[in-house]
């Protein structure tokens, strides 16, 4: 009998079927990226991913609460970071920045 889903964090525990409706081409171009077997290891880890996302947009969100907005100066530096991270020529290669992405 396995444990209820409870008992398990975020990208533990063992996998489990269930049902979800999806957008055809959502599905079209999880198939086109991965193929039909790897179907449900990318849609379990974009879960993870949005579930990480999320947490992260709490902590801000609380951080924000107690201590004050982020002054703009810092999001601009954020920002420009990510730009000339995402500039990289290592990411400029063809399907560079979609495989370290994707990965």
């Amino acid at each position: 009998m396995s444990m209820p889903e409870r008992d398990f964090g975020p990208g533990d525990g063992p996998a489990a079927k269930v049902s979800v409706s999806l957008r055809s081409g959502n599905i079209r171009a999880v198939r086109e990226r991965v193929g039909a077997r790897g179907f449900s290891a990318y849609v379990d880890a974009a879960v993870e991913r949005q579930i990480e996302r999320d947490l992260l947009e709490e902590a801000l969100q609380a951080n924000e609460a107690a201590a004050g907005p982020i002054p703009q100066a810092f999001r601009d530096e954020a920002a420009e970071l990510f730009r000339s991270v995402k500039s990289a020529p290592e990411f400029l290669e063809e399907d560079g920045w979609r495989t370290h992405e994707a990965s």
